[in-house]
């Protein structure tokens, strides 16, 4: 109102101009390049969000009261494929992590070239889908290891096998025979006449051995690994250590040892102890044998009971230890040993039966301390490793060492 206007006067209306109509929401399609949410612009020219009628118009009724439930619908699809993407992506950096160190495992194995007999004298294949491997232990006292990224694993001369073991493993997978050869066995090496099965390694490495093994039992070795007391050493310590129960106290006068009655925790450097003693147990080198298949019963146990598996962390450090400890033949492949694992993953310890080649014990040949097998029972369980007829075997005619509590 103006000063000069009468008192009561209204002051005159002065037409505003006309706003524009409010513009239609944009679409979030711009802002949502995986298409998590839907476009609220309509094929049919309605502007609503879900169909919703535009300014002016009337809203009609969804059939059902489905606005809800028809946007629910359209947005399901998009929101699984995200979900989809993001697990496939999930996925694929996990199995590049599982390439990466599975990749590093294999690099860290040893393989030893022409470490298989190349003659023709071989015995044929085995029964299909069984497999023969040689496991050798060496027992050198070097401060080093000499099997895996230690060293070489033989040196003309420079070493003997401490320990042969022929793992048979059936075709079913159900369980695995581990026959342990006493060192001092008498057997006719190759080109040498009769002589200690050790000293085989000795003259000529794993293919000598390998050789002598064959003629010896028959069946034919499909691949060859060993193993020093070094890597015992760190595969147990990699675990924390194993457990084992000793029947007696003894006294290892070599080392100077004494080992008491009862349940014992070895950790890496006891266990070489234990593995290693000899001298003064009651039953010598066949005590010893059962004491090496006891720990590596125990080593099994922990590894599969001792929550290893399930720590990622604690398998990571077993499989590098055990890996960077053991040394293969060259036809041994990163895909063999994956399928090897695989196909054993649901033996337990527990199906591991520990054997010891049939014997008639120790004797006398010239002035060597050597042990005899027996022809007639070592033929059967011989005939059993050619046939796959270990259960059979073991069922008839027993065998199979007590190793839960040793000498």
């Amino acid at each position: 109102m103006s000063p000069l206007d009468p008192p009561g006067s209204q002051a005159p209306q002065v037409p505003q101009p006309q706003q524009p109509p409010p513009q239609a929401p944009q679409t979030q399609a711009s802002h949502d390049p995986v298409g998590l949410f839907e476009a609220t612009a309509k094929p049919d020219g309605s502007d609503g969000p879900d169909g919703a009628a535009g300014p002016g118009e009337p809203r009609e009724p969804e059939p059902g009261g489905g606005g809800g439930h028809r946007k629910r619908k359209r947005r399901w699809p998009r929101v699984l494929a995200a979900v989809v993407v993001f697990v496939l992506l999930v996925v694929a950096g996990i199995g590049g992590l599982i390439w990466q160190r599975e990749s590093s495992y294999n690099g860290n194995i040893e393989r030893i070239p022409g470490a298989m007999p190349s003659g023709k004298s071989r015995p044929g294949p085995n029964v299909t889908g069984t497999e023969n491997w040689l496991l050798v232990g060496s027992d050198t006292r070097a401060d080093l290891g000499t099997t895996g990224d230690g060293g070489r694993v033989w040196k003309p001369g420079a070493q003997r096998s401490d320990t042969i073991m022929l793992l048979h493993l059936p075709a079913d997978r159900s369980k695995a025979y581990v026959v342990s050869f006493p060192r001092d066995s008498w057997v006719d090496i190759p080109g040498y006449g009769n002589q200690k099965i050790n000293a085989a390694f000795s003259f000529g490495g794993p293919p000598l051995l390998i050789e002598t093994v064959e003629k010896l039992t028959g069946a034919r070795i499909d691949h060859y690994g060993a193993i020093d007391f070094e890597g015992f050493k760190s595969m147990t310590d990699a675990l924390g250590g194993v457990e084992v129960d000793i029947a007696q106290s003894v006294y290892d006068p070599a080392r100077k040892v004494s080992w008491p009655a009862g349940r014992q925790r070895l950790d890496g450097e006891k266990a070489l102890l234990f593995v290693r003693q000899r001298y003064n147990l009651p039953n010598g080198d066949f005590d010893r044998i059962k004491r090496q298949q006891a720990f590596l019963g125990a080593l099994a146990k922990k590894a599969a009971d001792g929550g290893t598996i399930s720590n990622p962390f604690k398998l990571d450090r077993f499989l590098s230890a055990f890996t960077k400890s053991i040394s293969v033949d060259d036809k041994v492949d990163a895909g063999k040993l994956r399928s090897l694992a695989l196909s054993l993953r649901n033996i337990r310890p527990a199906n591991v039966a520990f054997l010891t080649a049939p014997n008639k014990g120790s004797a006398q040949r010239g002035k060597q301390s050597v042990v005899l097998l027996d022809r007639v029972k070592a033929g059967a369980l011989f005939d059993a490793l050619k046939t796959a007829e270990m259960a059979g075997y073991v069922s008839k005619y027993g065998g199979v060492n007590r190793v839960g509590t040793v000498s």
